[in-house]
């Protein structure tokens, strides 16, 4: 590649940037990945227990020290209490990258999702203060809520109060309808009162790779014969409906895509007014790419693929189906469960890391 070819170059993700209203967000705050995304057009990123884990160990030795002080500092603090206050100076330091990108957008991007603690999922008010306490951080942080039954009052609560929210846990276009429903009750609430809404810059995510892996869950549990492929189609279906609907109604919240398995999550969302969020080494993958990025978000999904799905997955038409699932079911869906214990380990295996700086193991030391 010549020098004026090689500096005119756009890598797939940067030129969905530039081309379409698509948007890029970086699913970790490790600094060094999160730096790599903001090269190639990222305007957001997302923090939470797993991705802390992950950057502790993989950036162990840059943080031993602060871990430490940490002890020092707080001499009465648990190892829960150590390990969230983690979450929240890994939270700021990524949020500091992405200000100045805050305030070209003037808060529709730029936001770092700060997650609240998933053990939370059955209590609104707990969510809440929480949410409360994570929005003071920051000017530019963004508090993800789990759409559960519990979440929903909570999304509407911090909504009305200024708070962007950024709706996880949620696999359904019933759930959408619901987070979606709550923010313009929240919003209408201030507008009502005269209050501040331009700033605000709430995103419902659609964990599309989380279902694809519970249909697949279901195809060996239940025995069921289907082609592999239509297996991966489940979560951008859900997704593409959603974003129709939401668009009919004019509704004032952003989709995004996340939990990527495979290329559609990324390809077939393209020139939506969305979100998309790939982990570091998913968005390497499609720099690397060949694929074509050009605006397939209005492409149909094969019909086949729809009917087989709905006929052999009553799990798939409720995700499908607007009143598929109730507010009062969201807390058992299967992917709800799944993603739910998989978040609540994450914390408590964030617990057994700081545990070993702050009761060391005797017998190893």
């Amino acid at each position: 590649m010549s020098q004026a070819t090689a500096s005119s170059y756009k890598s797939p993700l940067h030129e969905m940037t530039q081309s379409t209203p698509t948007c890029l967000w970086n699913d970790s705050a490790s600094v060094e990945e999160l730096s790599y995304s903001i090269q190639h057009g990222a305007v957001g990123a997302t923090c939470n227990p797993v991705i802390v884990l992950g950057v502790l160990k993989k950036e162990i030795n840059e943080w031993k020290s602060r871990i430490h002080a940490l002890i020092r500092e707080l001499p009465t603090a648990t190892e829960d209490e150590l390990a969230w206050q983690l979450v929240r100076e890994i939270s700021m330091q990524a949020a500091t990258l992405l200000k100045p990108v805050f305030d070209i957008h003037h808060g529709k991007n730029g936001r770092l999702s700060i997650q609240t603690d998933p053990r939370l999922f059955r209590d609104s008010d707990a969510i809440l203060k929480q949410v409360l306490e994570f929005n003071q951080l920051a000017p530019n942080l963004i508090v993800k809520i789990p759409v559960t039954q519990a979440g929903i009052p909570a999304i509407e609560e911090a909504t009305y109060r200024g708070i962007s929210i950024n709706a996880t846990v949620c696999f359904s276009l019933p759930q959408c309808i619901a987070v979606a429903e709550a923010v313009e009750r929240g919003l209408k609430r201030r507008e009502l009162e005269g209050r501040e809404i331009a700033t605000m810059g709430p995103v419902c995510t659609i964990m599309v790779g989380r279902l694809d892996d519970w249909l697949k869950v279901l195809v060996e549990k239940n025995n069921v014969a289907i082609d592999p492929g239509y297996l991966e189609w489940a979560g951008v279906a859900v997704f593409k409906k959603t974003y129709r609907i939401f668009r009919e109604r004019g509704y004032r919240i952003r989709l995004l895509s996340a939990a990527f398995r495979n290329h559609m999550h990324w390809s077939e969302l393209i020139g939506g007014d969305v979100v998309i969020s790939p982990p570091y080494s998913w968005q390497v993958r499609f720099n690397a790419s060949d694929i074509e990025v050009r605006p397939r978000i209005d492409e149909p999904v094969p019909p086949m693929v729809i009917e087989t799905l709905s006929a052999k997955f009553p799990d798939f038409r409720r995700s499908y189906t607007e009143d598929g699932l109730t507010v009062q079911e969201f807390d058992s869906f299967g992917p709800t469960l799944r993603t739910l214990r998989q978040f609540i380990v994450a914390c408590h295996d964030l617990d057994g890391l700081v545990r070993d700086f702050l009761v060391p193991n005797p017998d190893v030391c």
